[in-house]
């Protein structure tokens, strides 16, 4: 199955965040044949309560989780392709909406400064 925006997938990176985990592919569909793909990586720690850089993904069949997982907005990457997994779930259009909102948020889009 070809990635698509909205698909969650498992990625590996080195660093702080290098096991294996889910992400959430938030890159546009038209720029999925890069070397790359932006995805944000979910966490399971409930401890990190950054409302304003977290969406809560709750587990359905659709996505594929098994539990509660934030979006981690202020840690978006870039992913080479060869460290992401196939897709195993897709994140429904109201959270991908309020992911959407969240990203326009952080990253200052539209904004002039």
């Amino acid at each position: 199955m070809a990635l698509k925006r909205g698909n969650v997938v498992t990625i590996a990176v080195q660093g702080d965040y290098g096991k294996p985990r889910p992400a959430i592919v938030v890159q546009a569909n038209q720029f999925l044949s890069l070397k790359s793909v932006m995805v944000l990586p979910l966490t399971s720690d409930e401890r990190a309560n950054a409302s304003l850089f977290r969406v809560v993904v709750y587990p359905t069949k659709e996505n594929g989780l098994r539990v509660v997982s934030q979006a981690m907005i202020d840690k978006a990457m870039p992913i080479p392709i060869d460290k992401v997994g196939a897709a195993f779930g897709s994140i429904s259009r109201q959270v991908m909406r309020e992911i959407d909102r969240r990203i326009v948020t952080f990253f200052g889009v539209g904004s002039v400064s």
